[in-house]
């Protein structure tokens, strides 16, 4: 079960995944002597519950590695793979050249070796906190004002609310989810290149070979379509990219996709 510190609605929220009771027991003490907000779990999934159940909401990550059912460095993948894209400071025994480097490799900020020194660890806490405290600012200023409501067919979407509707059925999405149902909507009808997914909403490399996002495609269509296996929403274009049509799509198109739906679904298996 998660162990929670006090809160209050400033304080900066730390989820601390330790499963040595002694050592999560005095990170989350002098975390909270901090000022800050610490939620504190002994495995992975419990790690990756509470970040799903709180999107947005986590503002750092302490993870140990070796920890039971999950290690910390799939915790990590996953955690990126997902689109989130906190703080993570990988705090572990593990000493060796290729443990640091895996565990950058997966998506950590810093690594710290234990045992560790009380005020260099607060101190590097801090000042991940405050890079990622200038780079919202600095989104802010640079990225023009998103989408905040979007209406097609029977679905009712409230980005600012995190709320999605499908008639009258609630629809429950990840914070990547929603940042690519939102990039979608913002280009409702034009082809979008898969590279630029890549780039901007992963946040990755466009020469990166991933299926995330024929994935991800997959459960829009499994969420929003009437008839998964012949979208008529989320379109696959081949060579192309991918489309969002709010309006029913054209038959010729439809009868593409659902070749190409067909062939993701069986590549996925």
């Amino acid at each position: 079960m998660p162990m929670h510190g006090g809160k209050t609605s400033q304080q900066t929220r730390i989820l601390v995944v330790e499963d040595e009771a002694h050592l999560a027991i005095g990170i989350r003490y002098n975390l909270e002597a901090e000022g800050f907000d610490v939620t504190v779990v002994e495995d992975g999934r419990s790690a990756l519950e509470v970040v799903d159940k709180n999107p947005r909401q986590i503002d750092i990550v302490i993870l140990d590695l070796m920890l039971p059912g999950m290690s910390g460095y799939a915790v990590c993948e996953t955690l990126r793979a997902n689109g989130e894209d906190m703080p993570i400071l990988i705090l572990s025994a593990r000493t060796l050249p290729e443990d640091r480097k895996r565990g950058f490799d997966v998506g950590a900020d810093q690594y710290m070796m234990k045992p560790f020194d009380l005020d260099e660890f607060i101190s590097r806490v801090k000042n991940l906190l405050a890079a990622r405290n200038r780079r919202d600012q600095a989104r802010q200023r640079e990225v023009p004002e998103t989408l905040k409501y979007y209406e097609f067919r029977d679905v009712k979407i409230d980005f600012e609310a995190f709320q999605v509707t499908c008639g009258d059925k609630p629809i429950r999405l990840t914070q990547l989810e929603a940042k690519l149902l939102r990039y979608f909507c913002e280009n409702e009808g034009r082809i979008i290149p898969r590279n630029e997914l890549l780039t901007e909403v992963w946040q990755m490399s466009p020469n990166i070979t991933t299926r995330a996002p024929d994935q991800f495609i997959l459960r829009m269509r499994k969420l929003f379509e009437r008839d998964p296996s012949n979208p008529q929403h989320f379109i696959t274009i081949r060579d192309a990219g991918y489309q969002f049509l709010a309006k029913e799509a054209s038959s010729h198109v439809k009868a593409a996709e659902a070749d190409d739906a067909a062939s993701e679904e069986t590549s996925s298996e």
